[in-house]
């Protein structure tokens, strides 16, 4: 049996490796030698995903980390005797693969306005552009790009030219999506026009360590003394560079180096599937839903076995980066992604995460931070928190207001009518005051006049075929509203 499996797995690389000769041959200049480095890494990618027999982890030998693996902010709390020097050391990486179609948006979700006509990417460079000014540094902003949102990032950029941050950009790889049935690539092609476009994808934030080394980009910043980089999602709006962290990192004895840095925080039940970090094999490594046996998704969902998760802002180094790449001993669990594509075609995308690298570096660690470092807007409930008058802005960096009492967020949940960006923003003629709310559900078609005041919890239904308009003015304290209320002009 073992000796039919690998004849199989065999033959299934070889008319993989076929076919993408094939494809290859349809590119034309520049595009010949990018498609021969992407092809190259899927096929590594797709022979290791032929390999994998079972769940890739073993439920039994997961354990706790060890408490010191895992530490406290409070702990590591410090600043360096010299903030410029210590900045000067770091870059700024932002994962900007993602578009905007979950809010239903076009192009690059880095783009979408989210405060006082602020996109994601305009507080990014306010914030880095402000620590240059006040420290007098050069701390560089580098946006991983992938095919889908490479084009208009770099139109935008250039608004970008007069402000104090140099913007370096490089393209995550471009894999061809693989029928679930036959294991061959999808495309026909290497182009991206009309239905070819859904033949691509771009395989995860893991992909950056190799894409980061191959731009050449890695070594120019080790060039420019840059030792750590500081990764985060770019919808994370939380995810500001740390001064403590950073201390941290670069205050350690070099043979004691931490050459990774994930930040957790603690888990609730909003965050049932996120990543968390556990010990394997003697090794720091992060657990993914995706990776967990169906029997345990419920125990590994509980708030009390595993009580953090990952935020996916990571603080890396630069020279372990190169090591790892040269010595060929960067290891990430694939991620085995099922889609349908429109025309009904089932196939699967093989994806790594940046974040499980974590067990191919020496002394890793993972820092409990504080939850105002996690703040990512994945929805329009998510916008409607960082819009309103719980946050203030300042210099890019968005923190809750003193007036608030209490520090936790506001859970909000709105209903299908305002999913699409443009529709949410029509449904409110201003942003509620909501300082002193608990929790918000709108289901429905509601709109909301000018400053309404929402306290407590409020549960707004406009049931199917009724409408509800909040009036101008309003304020709902512990309220459930039901039913049909219009308000026309006269």
């Amino acid at each position: 049996m073992a000796q039919f499996q690998e004849v199989m797995r065999q033959q299934l690389e070889s008319s993989m490796h076929v076919e993408l000769e094939n494809l290859l041959s349809t590119a034309k200049g520049a595009d010949i030698e990018v498609c021969r480095k992407d092809f190259e890494g899927f096929e590594k990618l797709f022979h290791r995903f032929l390999q994998v027999k079972g769940p890739s982890v073993e439920w039994t030998k997961i354990n706790r980390p060890p408490e010191d693996s895992i530490q406290p902010y409070e702990k590591i709390r410090g600043l360096p005797t010299s903030v410029s020097e210590s900045l000067n050391k770091l870059a700024v990486v932002k994962l900007n693969g993602g578009l905007g179609t979950s809010m239903g948006c076009k192009g690059p979700k880095s783009l979408i306005s989210v405060r006082s006509e602020n996109t994601f990417l305009d507080l990014t460079v306010q914030q880095i552009e402000h620590l240059n000014k006040k420290y007098n540094t050069d701390v560089p902003l580098v946006l991983m790009n992938s095919f889908n949102t490479d084009e208009d990032t770099k139109k935008i950029l250039q608004k970008y030219t007069h402000h104090r941050v140099k913007i370096h950009t490089f393209n995550q790889s471009r894999y061809p999506r693989i029928n679930k049935e036959s294991l061959l690539p999808v495309p026909e092609d290497v182009g991206m026009v009309g239905e070819g476009s859904d033949g691509w994808y771009p395989p995860g934030h893991g992909d950056i360590y190799a894409s980061f080394y191959a731009s050449g980009l890695l070594e120019q910043l080790l060039a420019e003394g840059k030792e750590y980089i500081f990764v985060s999602n770019i919808d994370n709006l939380g995810a500001t560079v740390d001064l403590h962290i950073l201390n941290h990192l670069v205050s350690q004895p070099n043979g004691k180096r931490c050459e990774f840095v994930m930040e957790v925080t603690d888990k609730t039940r909003a965050d049932v599937k996120g990543g968390t970090l556990i010990q394997y094999d003697g090794k720091l490594r992060l657990l993914e839903i995706a990776q967990v046996p169906k029997a345990h998704v419920d125990e590994f969902k509980s708030v009390s076995k595993f009580k953090i998760f990952n935020t996916n802002n990571l603080w890396i180094s630069l020279a372990a980066i190169k090591r790892l790449q040269e010595k060929n001993e960067m290891d990430m669990e694939i991620i085995v992604n099922p889609k349908t594509l429109n025309g009904g075609l089932n196939v699967i995308q093989l994806e790594t995460a940046v974040g499980a690298a974590i067990k191919c570096f020496d002394n890793a660690l993972g820092i409990n931070v504080p939850r105002s470092r996690f703040l990512p807007v994945k929805t329009t409930s998510d916008l409607l928190l960082v819009m309103s008058n719980l946050y203030r802005l300042e210099a890019g960096s968005l923190t809750m207001s003193e007036k608030r009492e209490f520090p936790t967020t506001p859970h909000v949940k709105l209903g299908s009518s305002f999913t699409k960006v443009q529709e949410y923003l029509t449904r409110f003629e201003s942003i509620p005051d909501m300082l002193e709310l608990d929790h918000l559900t709108v289901s429905g078609d509601v709109t909301f006049g000018k400053n309404v005041s929402l306290k407590g919890t409020v549960i707004i239904i406009a049931n199917h075929g009724d409408r509800i308009d909040i009036p101008a003015g309003s304020m709902l304290e512990n309220k459930i509203v039901s039913g049909n209320l219009r308000i026309l002009d006269h």
